[in-house]
């Protein structure tokens, strides 16, 4: 017994110094790497006093562009958040990589814009390979009536024939060379002859746009003019003659000048605006009869024509309003078509209305008879001429349509309900959100295009013929082709993965204007979802808000959100599909859109109720709608984003000072958040419209309004701030001092938490001219988001 025990024990011994010699200890895993250190960019306190009240700034300096030693702090400053925000997001760099292959995958790949005909030409841009920027080329139709895109011919060159029937007329590329390395079309005109291109280029160095005027069949620059400071251009005399506008050291138009193509002599001043708060804009009608001139200010509307065939015979007042007033004068057979917003009879005008007029009114004043009847359920929010038609964007409800009404119209029968001239109505897809007409520049075409927008499909370009009722998408990214068959389930090889083929006939004998077939429209609505909702706001207004998301992820528990707004200007929220967001759907994440007051949502009076000193209600239609989304379990708790572009930046900053527990992160690319400094001490040219928005601080009532939505003066002290990402750029109306003062001020004022970072991301000029440093730059943002929610 004793000897087995011996034995055993011996044998349990080896067995354990086998073991102890196979076992190694693990190696010891490095220690986690130190939190980045928060950038501390100094502070030079500086007190303000305006009105009634004393304020202290402690990061005024950095808008101090003028102190070289200031900007010296500055560059170090953004240094430093820029390594503070690669250092945080470091551990996304995969999922960047991802969404970055996801996005690249998913840009449309057309070489060329849609081919525009306007006479006997098509004008289209294309890209080069290996090029930056496109090149303006056309091509006589009568050549090659079936070009569509890039595809047929190569470069211009019919294979068939042998011969080249592509005429390059500018390069892009050519054109940076001169600027600088910089290539920025503001706008270009050609001339109704077709013989002379007028565009105007930025000059980055000086800040300003320069024209130029080259000739299209030498492709030489002309001699003159050649301005600078350029803000409008209009053609007259048939191409003999250029009218432009030029501006004030302060950025404002104010002149118009005529010059004679081809002729030495000088240019002629034709108007001047000497009052500081008084913008004149020019326009040709689509008829060349006549160039229009709006003058306008805080307190008045005018509308001049000028008689194309002779510019210099002077301006004939035909239209005044005596207050602001959007307005645009078209003219078709003896008539002349005024489409505007202006206020009536001393009561304010939600919408905008057409009236006519002929143009040899001989009294004065001149009179304006209204065209269509008021309709409220029925809002005109655009209109279109041709020689033949008259084709009106229309607004029923939330529901987007188009109709088109013979001309001339019958003088005795104005004004007419719409619905008793019988409107033919064109075939349109599901959940559109927005219409825009297109250039449309042959007055003489019955062929009409239209870009038609929606949150559940591409933005598709359409041609209708107003005359038999056929139409063709030009253009449209198919996002059902071969790339994404395994992602979607289906896919058609045979067709063209960006252009559907063929032409489709629809009868104009109905008003419903849903197409037969959604799959003609490239529709994903088999695929996402789109409702519609009304948010009862703080004071009883009924706020737009609209939702996106996956069918595949429609149960899940677990859904992030998030809410887009802009709220300003009168504008129309971004509300067409982004093929980057595709990525957060596919995640089960949910896209809301609040059409906030400020906006363009419903009309005039809403854009009223949400600018100035009511400010406060775009604000806090933004947070009602957020509640909604959590309350009614859309989005779930603490999983709710923000996200604002510009103006709407300032929304959602001062939606997140009054409710910093309501959101779990948010966006806010080159927003506007220190609107009290920059309303009293402007660094950069405002506008009258900029103080209309956000109010005018030499009203006290106006400044206090100011003060109280500002979000960079009403910061909370000790609270726990969502994570944000700021992106901004020196190249930006709002300047980058802005996104950096009001970054460092939340840092100091509210609760540090490595997990909850507030940032700063500065973004390239050149990103919005390039698609694949777009989705860089988008890729990063949606790491940020799907980072914090995880967290």
């Amino acid at each position: 017994m004793l000897s087995h025990l011996c034995r055993t024990f011996r044998h349990n011994c080896r067995f354990r110094q086998q073991q102890c010699r196979r076992y190694k200890p693990p190696k010891s895993s490095p220690p986690p790497l130190p939190p980045p250190a928060l950038p501390k960019p100094p502070k030079k306190p500086q007190s303000f006093t305006f009105h009634d009240a004393t304020w202290e700034d402690p990061y005024s300096w950095m808008s101090k562009l003028e102190d070289k030693v200031a900007m010296r702090h500055m560059d170090i400053y953004m240094e430093q958040e820029e390594k503070y925000t690669e250092a945080v997001l470091a551990d996304t760099d995969r999922i960047q990589t991802k969404l970055q292959s996801e996005m690249a995958s998913r840009l449309s790949f057309e070489l060329s814009t849609p081919p525009l005909r306007w006479g006997p030409w098509l004008y289209y841009r294309r890209v080069e390979e290996g090029k930056q920027y496109p090149v303006l080329c056309r091509r006589l139709a009568s050549l090659h009536e079936g070009f569509i895109s890039h595809k047929s011919p190569a470069a211009g060159f019919d294979f068939t024939s042998g011969k080249r029937i592509e005429q390059k007329l500018l390069d892009y590329n050519q054109e940076a060379e001169r600027f600088g390395g910089y290539a920025y079309e503001e706008m270009s005109e050609i001339s109704p002859d077709h013989k002379f291109l007028a565009y105007t280029m930025y000059d980055k160095d000086n800040d300003y746009f320069k024209l130029c005027v080259r000739n299209l069949n030498s492709g030489a620059l002309c001699s003159k003019p050649h301005a600078d400071r350029v803000s409008n251009i209009a053609w007259a005399k048939k191409g003999q003659a250029l009218l432009y506008v030029v501006t004030d050291q302060k950025k404002r138009p104010f002149r118009i000048y005529c010059s004679t193509i081809g002729s030495t002599d000088e240019d002629v001043l034709l108007h001047e605006e000497l009052e500081g708060n008084v913008h004149v804009n020019i326009r040709h009608t689509k008829d060349f009869h006549f160039v229009t001139v709006n003058t306008f200010s805080s307190t008045f509307s005018k509308v001049f024509l000028i008689n194309a065939a002779d510019p210099f015979s002077g301006l004939a007042l035909v239209w005044e309003h005596n207050a602001p007033a959007h307005c645009i004068i078209e003219h078709h057979q003896g008539f002349l078509y005024l489409f505007t917003d202006a206020s009536k009879d001393g009561g304010t005008h939600d919408h905008h209305y057409l009236l006519r007029s002929s143009v040899y009114f001989s009294s004065s004043p001149r009179i304006w008879e209204k065209v269509f009847v008021d309709n409220p359920e029925l809002i005109i929010e655009d209109v279109d001429f041709c020689k033949t038609h008259l084709s009106l964007i229309v607004k029923e409800m939330q529901s987007f349509k188009i109709c088109v009404v013979d001309l001339p119209l019958k003088a005795e029968r104005v004004p007419v309900h719409l619905r008793d001239i019988k409107p033919r109505y064109l075939p349109l897809p599901k959940h559109v959100s927005q219409i825009f007409p297109g250039t449309n520049y042959d007055f003489n075409s019955p062929t009409m295009r239209f870009t038609i927008s929606s949150l559940v499909m591409p933005d598709a370009v359409v041609d209708y013929d107003l005359l038999n009722g056929k139409w063709n998408i030009v253009q449209q990214q198919n996002m059902l082709h071969e790339r994404t068959r395994v992602l979607y389930g289906t896919a058609n090889s045979t067709e063209s993965p960006n252009i559907p083929s063929g032409t489709r006939t629809v009868s104009f004998d109905t008003e419903d204007t849903t197409a037969e077939n959604d799959n003609l429209w490239n529709d994903l609505t088999e695929f996402y979802e789109c409702d519609y909702h009304e948010v009862s706001s703080h004071d009883g207004a009924m706020v737009p808000l609209t939702i996106v998301y996956s069918r595949a992820q429609k149960e899940e528990n677990r859904k992030p959100g998030l809410l887009h707004v802009h709220g300003a200007y009168g504008e129309v929220l971004d509300k067409r599909w982004r093929s980057e967001l595709k990525s957060l759907l596919d995640r089960g994440w949910v896209l809301a859109y609040a059409d906030v007051r400020g906006g363009g949502g419903k009309g005039k009076k809403w854009h009223q109720d949400g600018r100035g000193a009511k400010k406060l209600n775009s604000i806090k239609d933004y947070i009602q709608c957020a509640k909604f989304l959590l309350e009614n379990n859309i989005v779930e708790e603490n999983q709710l984003a923000g996200w604002g572009y510009s103006a709407g930046g300032l929304v959602v900053a001062s939606a997140i000072n009054h409710c910093p527990d309501l959101f779990e992160a948010a966006v806010l690319k080159v927003p506007f958040l220190d609107p009290t400094h920059t309303l009293i001490y402007p660094i950069l040219p405002l506008t009258a419209e900029d103080y209309e928005e956000f109010g005018y601080p030499g009203d006290i009532d106006d400044f206090h309004a100011i003060s109280e939505y500002s979000p960079y003066d009403n910061i909370p002290k000790d609270v726990l701030y969502p994570a944000v990402l700021v992106t901004s750029s020196f190249n930006t109306r709002f300047g980058v001092w802005e996104a950096a003062k009001w970054v460092a001020r939340v840092r100091d004022n509210t609760f540090h938490d490595p997990k909850r970072p507030v940032l700063l991301n500065l973004t390239t000029d050149i990103v919005e001219e390039n698609r694949f440093l777009q989705t860089k730059e988008s890729a990063l943002e949606i790491a940020f988001l799907i980072k914090m929610m995880e967290s």
